[in-house]
């Protein structure tokens, strides 16, 4: 039997209906095997292309907005993961390290003095396979000049003490011990600020500046610490300390620490750990000085910045 019946008309009419309708079938049949092969393969080059992209770049952000010198910029990265090798960040050919903060970031700290160039630094933070570079502009600021006379000519100090000051200044411990914001760590009226230039004698101090806050507490007046940390240096007038006077030396980890200078009495030994505003000494005019003070100085990777950012600004 034919497929059809020619000497029937509503035969043939009927199957060509029915052949229509079946061709249409298979069109549709294969248009939809059609669509879903071209599916599975740009699948399968979607899953291929996730593999060999990298994964989500790492983004990264720089506190304050508008450093000027003698800030410490806050470099904050955050990853894609936890479980990633701690990225690195760069800024004048130096490398600081960063530390975790939280989940999937990472903060490194960078330190900027008066005897810094003023306009644009890049920084260059490196992690996951990935490698951003950024520009921030270090304002400019101006610093007084103070002219300084020191009794007996002045005090050159002993290579004792600045070997002792200077491993001290080199410590980066891994720990962080420090919040913010740090408090004052004497209470009398500040009487030389940070990043001042002088004179001694006469002669100008070249590539000098103030490295620190000083507080014009009478003698005896209490000496507190600004943040936690470990006492990681005591050094005496009666051992060599010369120019810096009775000496306590703050670890506050994370390559930031805390000096004081010129002290009258020492109330711990190194090793021992303390609290935000707990009494380590007292102040005094031990060293080379002009009279009765506290030297606070505040260090990030062996270079003196700015406290008060540290004081009213803060880093969490």
């Amino acid at each position: 039997m034919s497929v059809f019946d020619r000497s029937n008309p509503t035969s043939v009419t009927s199957q060509l209906k029915l052949n229509q309708i079946i061709a249409a079938g298979l069109n549709r049949r294969w248009s939809w095997k059609h669509r879903l092969g071209i599916s599975a393969l740009l699948g399968a080059i979607a899953f291929i292309l996730v593999l060999i992209t990298p994964a989500q770049a790492i983004e990264v952000q720089i506190q304050p907005d508008g450093p000027q010198l003698g800030d410490t910029i806050a470099v904050i990265v955050q990853t894609s993961s936890a479980d990633v090798e701690a990225p690195t960040v760069t800024m004048n050919q130096t490398t600081y390290p960063t530390f975790a903060i939280g989940s999937n970031r990472f903060r490194a700290l960078l330190p900027t003095t008066p005897l810094d160039a003023p306009g644009r630094y890049e920084i260059r933070v490196n992690g996951e396979g990935d490698q951003r570079n950024l520009a921030v502009w270090l304002r400019d600021r101006s610093f007084p000049t103070q002219r300084i006379t020191l009794r007996g000519g002045g005090v050159d100090g002993t290579d004792y003490e600045f070997d002792r000051v200077a491993e001290f200044k080199q410590l980066v411990t891994p720990e962080k011990f420090w919040t913010t914001p740090f408090i004052r760590p004497n209470a009398g009226e500040i009487t030389s600020g940070y990043g001042i230039r002088r004179y001694y004698n006469g002669v100008f101090a070249q590539d000098y500046y103030h490295r620190g806050v000083d507080y014009g507490g009478g003698t005896g007046s209490a000496a507190m610490a600004p943040a936690a940390g470990r006492i990681a240096l005591v050094g005496r007038e009666s051992d060599g300390f010369q120019l810096h006077g009775n000496t306590i030396g703050i670890d506050h980890g994370q390559g930031v620490a805390s000096i004081f200078l010129h002290l009258s009495r020492i109330d711990v030994q190194e090793g021992d750990f303390v609290q935000p505003g707990q009494v380590v000494g007292a102040v005094g005019a031990t060293g080379a000085v002009t009279g009765p003070h506290l030297h606070w100085g505040l260090y990030v990777h062996g270079l003196a910045v700015d406290p008060a950012p540290w004081r009213y600004d803060g880093f969490e």
